[in-house]
């Protein structure tokens, strides 16, 4: 038995210290990740956020020479949020995924994985470690399923049996030869409600993503958003939880672990015309410490317009109508077009053929001509001419 005696330490420090399960696996390369890689390319299924060099992504020792061992470990965060704030005709509110709703994960996570790193150099002086969360280099998810965390689920995340898939991951490599665990078998079963229920049928088959449809990769673009993927996108600011929503193993599992995890309504589940006017410097105060503000307040935005777009909100059309005439940057003006448009307003066609004689970029000019198209079948009423 390998290092028997510092495995059984590891299992007890990482409970005191916030992990909720820890496990080990070889570092022997991903021969058959490899090949899911590799088809993933030639699919055109990758999302861009990924190591791009797949002989990284699959070979430990690449990371770091002489790689015996991977530790992999999971923390569970919540899945229902306590006293939520309800979505009003007045008061329309977007939703950040459950991933993003409380502190940045990359920061709980390096923060437990470095002082683990130091346990292990305490016990071991000699020895090497690399850790990483998210977008290290490792396939967290293959790295989970080999060490026995949980088994790799249709929906593409790992679920385990303790707290569904609602776990953060994230791995160590080092050069400690450390007894691995046993991969834990495949539950799913014939299931295939993940599949069903994606809302744009990014989930091709079991355990394969076309991240290009996948709605949790297109609210964290920044540029504009398929017409066939606006209506999908609903309400969500940043991520999407349908696939796991609908899992059966996730069903009444709602972990309460750690008070950093926990969300804050107000910036979980945000007003959304508020959103619209923040300065950068006000965005990052509000939620530079969630996972889900990464890609900045531009995306959040032409997120917040969809939505308004979607739920018709007249209350918006002020603050669009300033966007559409104002905002330097084009996503912003073009989708505040097609959302004047969409909801609909009497003086909808005067703003957007206004802004089309002045408009000189052209992705912008065929978002006006979509608003205005929209407004041809709009049947205005007495509610619909108001003062803007």
């Amino acid at each position: 038995m390998i290092n028997a005696q510092l495995k059984k330490e590891l299992l007890a420090y990482s409970v005191s210290i916030g992990i909720d399960k820890i496990g080990f696996a070889s570092a022997d390369p991903f021969t058959t990740l490899k090949e899911r890689l590799i088809k993933q390319r030639e699919l055109g299924y990758q999302s861009g956020f990924e190591e791009s060099d797949i002989e990284k992504r699959v070979d430990p020792s690449l990371t770091l020479p002489k790689a015996q061992t991977i530790i992999s470990i999971a923390v569970a965060y919540p899945s229902k949020m306590k006293n939520p704030p309800k979505s009003t005709k007045e008061e329309r509110r977007g939703i950040f995924c459950r991933a993003s709703w409380g502190m940045d994960y990359h920061d709980v996570l390096r923060e437990r994985l470095g002082k683990v790193e130091e346990f292990i150099k305490a016990k071991v002086p000699d020895a090497k470690t690399v850790s990483m969360v998210d977008t290290g280099v490792l396939s967290d998810r293959a790295v989970a399923e080999r060490a026995g965390i949980g088994w790799s689920a249709k929906n593409c995340a790992i679920i385990t049996p303790e707290f569904g898939s609602y776990v953060y991951l994230g791995n160590i490599i080092t050069t400690v030869a450390i007894e691995p665990d046993t991969p834990i078998t495949d539950q799913c079963g014939s299931c295939t409600k993940c599949i069903d229920a994606c809302p744009t049928g990014a989930l091709i088959q079991g355990g394969q993503l076309d991240s290009q449809k996948c709605v949790a990769f297109l609210t964290q673009t920044k540029g504009f958003i398929a017409d066939e993927y606006r209506k999908k996108i609903g309400n969500r600011l940043y991520g999407c939880d349908t696939c796991q929503q609908v899992c059966p193993k996730n069903k009444g599992i709602d972990e309460h672990r750690h008070p950093e995890l926990e969300p804050d309504p107000e910036i979980a589940k945000p007003k959304l015309i508020p959103l619209l006017t923040m300065s950068n410097r006000e965005f990052k105060e509000k939620f530079g410490h969630v996972s889900g503000a990464w890609r900045g307040k531009k995306p959040i935005q032409r997120n917040a317009i969809l939505a308004l777009g979607h739920f018709k909100d007249k209350n918006a059309l002020p603050v669009l109508k300033k966007l559409l005439k104002e905002d330097p940057r084009p996503v912003i003006r073009g989708t505040a077009a097609w959302a004047i448009g969409k909801i609909g307003h009497v003086e909808g066609e005067i703003w957007l053929k206004t802004a089309k004689e002045k408009e000189k970029d052209e992705q912008v000019l065929v978002e006006i001509e979509k608003g205005l198209n929209l407004l041809e079948n709009t049947n205005f009423t007495d509610g619909n001419q108001m003062n803007v």
